[in-house]
């Protein structure tokens, strides 16, 4: 085997090395961040004043003050909006992964779960 043969080789297992070491970002498919006052206050500053009208959604899922949602996978588009999985935690308790649905209207995105829960309208964060 030549020096080059041997240098590529290495070369090659490092990237691959560092390739998975290195997770793979969120799928960014929100024009940014969207919610309640006190949510959008949050998105902005990460702090929190603990207000019971706390409601955020973002890439990585939809969060209230009782409750917060994971979205797995990639989002699916819609005629409106958006699908995707999602996995969610009420006071403690996780449940089961579920489809999310994202509808976008003048007033912000609506975030339906097939058990009949919904969340906003949230307008976009300023």
């Amino acid at each position: 085997m030549s020096l080059n043969n041997i240098r590529f080789t290495i070369a090659f297992a490092m990237l691959a090395a560092i390739s998975v070491a290195v997770p793979a970002s969120a799928a960014t498919f929100l024009d940014g961040a969207y919610g309640s006052k006190e949510g959008c206050t949050y998105a902005e500053t990460g702090e929190s004043s603990g207000a019971d009208d706390f409601l955020l959604l973002n890439d990585e899922g939809v969060t209230t003050s009782v409750s917060a949602c994971e979205f797995k996978g990639a989002p699916k588009k819609t005629a409106n909006g958006f699908t995707i999985k999602a996995q969610c935690d009420v006071e403690g308790e996780v449940g089961p992964e579920d489809v999310a649905t994202l509808t976008k209207s003048a007033k912000g995105y609506t975030v339906s779960f097939p058990g009949g829960t919904k969340l906003g309208p949230m307008p976009k964060c300023r």
